[in-house]
């Protein structure tokens, strides 16, 4: 079986829903050293939860697939990028990058899949689409989730 981040987290949260459950039997009038086990299993329960929640963000990042497209853009704004220096900078956002990001393939993460009206399909991030949607007329554009990219 394959892991992906979807099932992190769904596991979850179904630690969470156990975690609710257990404080719930927390709540009763004491009856012996029960109460304080309970504790115990509600705190592990809860840190077991969030550390699921952790992994699924890390492993979806390493499993993220970089957009590749020749040159990079701004990940908010698109195609606005000037570079001098071998510095970046979105003239939009005045966000800096120090390298030269035209200058290299595009290492975001893909989140689109476009198709044109020939068929043919590309994935790109975000900051390309906004300049496919002006650029490619009749493409169809769809956004992926990470069970998709």
């Amino acid at each position: 079986m394959t892991v992906t981040p979807a099932h992190l987290r769904d596991l979850a949260s179904r630690a969470e829903v156990l975690t609710t459950e257990a404080l719930t039997l927390g709540g009763g009038p004491p009856e012996g050293d029960y109460l304080a086990v309970v504790r115990q299993a509600v705190e592990s329960l809860a840190r077991g939860a969030e550390a699921l929640r952790r992994a699924a963000a890390d492993l979806a990042e390493l499993q993220a697939q970089p957009c590749g497209m020749p040159w990079t853009v701004c990940p908010e704004h698109g195609n606005t990028l000037s570079s001098s220096a071998g510095i970046s900078t979105c003239r939009v956002c005045r966000r800096t990058w120090h390298y030269d990001r035209l200058g290299q393939p595009c290492r975001e993460p893909v989140t689109w899949k476009v198709i044109d009206r020939a068929g043919t399909e590309t994935r790109m991030c975000d900051g390309h689409v906004l300049g496919a949607r002006a650029a490619v007329e009749g493409a169809t554009f769809l956004r992926l989730d990470e069970r998709q990219s």
